[in-house]
């Protein structure tokens, strides 16, 4: 499995000191060295590269045409199952260039505010058809709400997460179609299975984390496992600090895990 390097989300990105201010300690983050999009090399983005291996760690369009060549034959002789199938189609997805459709600005949580991230802070996709969707992160961003929408929409930042939830309010900001890979997680294949959303605040600043946030948050998240069949409990909805391979404290000591996953449980039985 190929992974990126390490990248936070937030205005800290990286290993950036903690700020009161307000605003992102030292400006937005970049990444060591030039790298594309969420981590992988300019050449591996499309599996272009080699013969037989994506740059995602996947298979190429050269690879999948002669997959399809194969499945025609193993098809028409009724040895191929069900499973294989499924796989074939994922991969068509993910290289054939097909996209799903769209419309500009629409939203995937209901009374979410529309605020684009930069288009270099994610990869446009076609999930789940292309990458199962099973998992939720848990962001923080030690930075205020609008600090965190204005780093997300600054193409040098290279991150993004889909949503953002103000403390104040529970106000929910969707940045990233859920179709689509935001780069929130700073592992490849974490970023391509999962949906990140930070929440307004700093780590080591519980009054943050206000009973209006949790909730917002709550049935946001019990949205997303809807849409996406991701079970309610701590396996699947995560910290920032569980991704593989992540040195993180995000969303930090102080968040609720007990609390929170009761709030995710109550709101998906209120919507069911």
């Amino acid at each position: 499995m190929s992974t990126e390097p390490e990248r936070g989300t937030g205005p800290r990105h990286g290993r950036a000191r903690h700020s009161r201010g307000g605003g992102p300690p030292g400006g937005p983050g970049r990444g060591a060295g030039r790298r594309d999009d969420d981590g992988s090399s300019p050449a591996g983005e499309n599996g272009e590269d080699s013969p037989g291996t994506g740059g995602d760690g996947g298979v190429s369009r050269r690879s999948l045409l002669k997959g399809a060549a194969t499945l025609g034959v193993v098809g028409a002789a009724g040895a191929i199952g069900y499973g294989q199938r499924e796989t074939l189609e994922s991969w068509w997805w993910r290289y054939s260039g097909t996209e799903t459709p769209r419309v500009e600005g629409e939203v995937d949580h209901a009374g979410a505010e529309w605020v684009p991230a930069s288009g270099a802070n994610l990869r446009r996709a076609s999930r789940p058809r292309d990458f199962r969707v099973d998992r939720v992160v848990i962001h923080m961003p030690e930075a205020t709400y609008p600090v965190t929408l204005r780093v997300f929409q600054d193409p040098a930042h290279r991150a993004a997460t889909h949503y953002v939830v103000r403390s104040e309010d529970g106000h929910v900001a969707q940045m990233v179609r859920e179709l689509d890979v935001a780069y929130h997680a700073g592992h490849r294949a974490f970023n391509e299975r999962s949906v990140g959303i930070e929440h307004e605040g700093w780590a080591d600043r519980p009054e943050f984390l206000t009973d209006t946030m949790y909730e917002s948050s709550a049935r946001l998240v019990a949205g997303i496992c809807a849409r996406h069949e991701i079970p309610v409990d701590r396996e699947h909805i995560v910290g920032h600090r569980e991704v593989p391979d992540i040195v993180r404290i995000c969303p930090g000591p102080h968040w609720d895990w007990d609390r929170y996953i009761g709030m995710v449980r109550e709101a998906a039985a209120d919507a069911a």
